[in-house]
Order: C-alpha cells, then structure tokens, then sequence
C-alpha cells in the first residue's frame, strides 16, 4: 500500500478509535503514525492500542509509525471556595504557595518553582489565556497581582506562564515511569512536553539512548529563543500550536510555523504541524474552510506530518477526519502553485558531499524522469536529506531495520521498505529493481536513481549516486 501523497498524517488514538477494526479503518484512510497521548488512558489501554497496532501491520504489509506522547509537568491552581472564583478586569488579586480553599485574597498556586521564577511584570495566564493576571508584587509565598482580562476560574484550572522560565525539568515522575513503559512496549517516537531549553532535550536523550526518535515539542516561548540548539538536538519537532498560541500573540503563531517549518528542513528533521486542525470535525462531518485552509498552509510550507488530535482520539467522525486530511493533502500537493512555492521555500545546502549527493539525486530524477529515487538506509539519514530537497518523485527508503523503516512513516515523501542489507553494487541494483517494481513505482524501460552511502551499512555516508535503467528481462 503506497499513499499517494508526500506528507503523512498523524492521528490520536482514544475512545473513538482504539479497538482493532477502528485503528484499520484509520490505516486505510491515510493514517501514516499512531500518537498514543499518556495524559489519559491506563497502561493497560495503551498496551492493547500498541498490540493492535503491531497486528495490522503485519496484516497490510507496511511499517507503520507509533508516538509516545509524554504529558509533562502540569501547572495548576489549588482549589477555591465554594469551587470557583469570578475575577473583575483591575482587581488586585494574592496568590500563595500553600492553603486550600482559596479566596481572591489567597488563591493557591501551589508551584514553587513559579515563585522562585517570577518577576513584577510578568503576566500568569489561567485556562488556556481566558484570564490575563499581570504580577505587580512578591515576596517568598504570595504573589501579588492585578487582573488584566477578567472572568470565572474554577478548582485546578491550568496556568501557564509565557515570559517565566522555571527551574523545572520536562520529565515529572510519571513522565519517567511512563517512558519507561513505552520503552519496553517498542514506540518509534517520544514527543517531550514542556520543554524549555536545549538541556531537557539533552535529559530525555540519556533516558531513551537509541531505542526510540525524540520529538521537541515547541509550546514554549522560552524554546524559540534556543530553537535551533532544539532542533539540533532531537529528531523531529512538532509545532504544538494549542499551547503555544496561549503564550504568544495568536497573530505570531503563523509566522512562527513557517519559521519551524524553515529551520526544521535546513536541519533535516521531520517537522509535525499539530493542534486543531480539523476542530470542527469532532462534532461534524465536515471541516470548516478555514480549517481545510490551514492544513493546506502546512503543505505549502513543506511540512512533513499534519496531526488530528482530538478529531480522531473522541471526535464523533475519526475515519471522515482522516480521510478528509488525506483529500487535502492530496490536493494541495497536486495544485499547479505548489511545486514552485515548495520550491522557493527551499533551504540552502549544506556544503558537504554527503548533502550534495542527496540534493543532486533529485535534480538528477526530474532531469532524466525517472519515477522514483532508492534511498539505501540504515539509520534513515539518507532519506531525509533527500527529502529535504521535497523532490517531485517517490522516495523509496530501502533499510535493514524494521525501527527506522517504522521511524521513516513521519518524514516527507519516503515509502520505507524494510530489507537485507547490500554488501556489493551488484546487489545494490538487484534488491532496487526488485523493489521499485514490488511497489509499482516504476516499469521497464524506466530509470531509477539510486542513492547510497559507501561502505555499505555505514549510518549517514549519502556518497554513492546511481541510474539505472530497470530491465525487460528481469525475473
């Protein structure tokens, strides 16, 4: 099964669609990665999600991606009297450390990292930015403050704090006894919440080692100001624009994708553009225009994954979510204006033989027609530096390991196949031709462009570039 498409599509799994026919249904209609969000569901859920998962794959022949989603550390306020609070624009409102049962004079905020972190001027946003408090004064356990935008707040309603960096680490207890879970399940990816600085990028590393992709996931205003060390230091990002359009301006968060976007395909990296794409589709069969508009947007900057969140994990229409994403996608990938803006968004290459090649290998197949470029790869390096270019052909990622086959289902364009390693040319040119036509991806007396690193089996090389012309007597 080859999409017809080259970005993929990510989808939650929840109540709507977590038993094995529904994750098929899913599969069929375009879902390329499986995010499995551990903020809700038991140990046992996600175990039998993984298990159902794992079957279908088997069953359709094809890699199929799964992400661990970690929730992360949880900012809340304690609980109020009688339940809820109505807060008036320009009161002057106390925050304190501890205490239950809180007043406008005491509301529990009981966190003291913010305390350690805060300075006067600084604003606290409370349930997803619907109140605006500005901090005018503090001391070691209360936080005085004035209302900005006023309204009702409620027993642990989250706070988030857009110009505060706290001494906090993404990685709560449960996140670590979560990961350890997923570890041993076998997920391909990690998505770490939360994270502030290049350091927790560093933390959630020595945790996973090798056994699993890490995704940063940006939400926070303090990770755009190191994001290129950010990226650097993971595998993929995902733009998670719900909570990061609660601490910056709403009219930010667009330029703000495209420069994700940007930086992500100069690196290398997988990029996800996540949250409330399709809103509208978790009680309705349709999206709004506004909604099909801004998947579109996602394509034209050359994203490599979209994500369903809620649409597809307790939406009234997963299946229609997804199939939905899938006719947007295609779309806009065959819109006469896309190639050329793909095109113009292009990020320089770096000046290295291993970047060249992989750059070349996609000039090369569009100059000659060859219908496809096989990219031999063992730790996925060499596809994505191909896929960087966005070539205007299929990719197929030829690799011996069944991990990064699974891994390769986030990056832009690439149908991964798994197989035995290649020790010589000749079997290079075999196993391409053998694959090209398994997957129906080119006929004799077509030409193939195979990429390659030398020697075989070594990670990240990209140093071999090769036509060849598929053969009428081939058996």
């Amino acid at each position: 099964m080859r999409r017809q498409r080259h970005a993929k599509i990510v989808a939650t799994v929840g109540p709507a669609s977590a038993s094995p026919d529904k994750l098929r249904e899913l599969f069929l209609a375009g879902v390329d990665t499986f995010r499995l969000n551990f903020s809700h569901g038991t140990y046992q859920d996600h175990a039998a999600v993984h298990a159902a998962i794992r079957s279908l794959e088997k069953e359709v022949g094809r890699p199929i991606g799964i992400l661990q989603d970690l929730q992360g550390p949880k900012i809340r306020i304690g609980t109020l009297k009688d339940g809820a609070l109505v807060l008036t624009e320009g009161e002057t409102i106390r925050f304190v450390l501890d205490g239950i049962d809180g007043d406008r004079t005491s509301i529990p905020l009981p966190h003291p990292e913010i305390f350690e972190a805060i300075l006067p001027g600084q604003d606290l946003l409370i349930d997803d930015g619907r109140i605006r408090i500005k901090v005018t004064g503090l001391s070691a356990d209360y936080i005085e403050a004035k209302v900005v935008t006023g309204g009702r707040i409620s027993n642990r309603k989250g706070v988030n704090l857009p110009g505060t960096v706290l001494d906090m680490s993404p990685l709560t207890a449960k996140d670590r006894a979560d990961l350890a879970f997923g570890l041993e399940l076998g997920v391909d990816w990690v998505a770490l919440s939360f994270v502030q600085r290049p350091s927790d990028l560093i933390e959630a590393r020595t945790l996973i080692g090798d056994r699993a992709g890490l995704v940063a996931k940006i939400e926070k205003p303090s990770a755009l100001e190191h994001i290129e060390d950010i990226v650097r230091l993971s595998d993929a990002v995902m733009v998670a624009r719900g909570d990061l359009g609660v601490e910056i301006p709403p009219e930010e968060v667009p330029g703000r994708q495209k420069e994700l976007v940007r930086i992500c395909r100069l690196m290398v990296k997988p990029v996800i553009i996540a949250t409330q794409m399709l809103d509208s589709m978790v009680a309705a069969p349709t999206p709004t225009r506004a909604e099909a508009s801004d998947v579109a947007t996602a394509i034209y900057d050359g994203a490599d994954a979209v994500m369903l969140s809620a649409e597809s994990a307790s939406g009234q229409y997963p299946v229609e979510a997804v199939a939905m994403m899938d006719r947007i996608i295609s779309k806009t990938e065959q819109d006469k204006a896309y190639r050329s803006i793909v095109t113009a968004l292009r990020s320089e290459i770096e000046e290295s033989p291993p970047h060249a090649v992989a750059s070349a290998a996609g000039d090369l197949a569009q100059a000659i027609h060859a219908p496809c470029i096989v990219a031999y790869t063992s730790s996925g390096t060499t596809a994505s530096r191909i896929a960087r270019t966005r070539p205007d052909v299929a990719i197929l990622a030829v690799t011996p390991d069944e991990n990064v086959a699974r891994r390769l289902c986030l990056l832009w364009g690439a149908h991964s196949v798994r197989s035995e390693d290649v020790r010589t040319y000749e079997e290079m040119v075999e196993q391409a031709e053998a694959h090209v036509r398994a997957e129906g991806l080119a006929q004799p007396p077509e030409f193939i462009v195979i990429v390659a690193g030398v020697p075989f089996g070594t990670a990240g090389t990209t140093n071999n570039l090769r036509i060849v012309q598929l053969r009428l007597n081939q058996t």
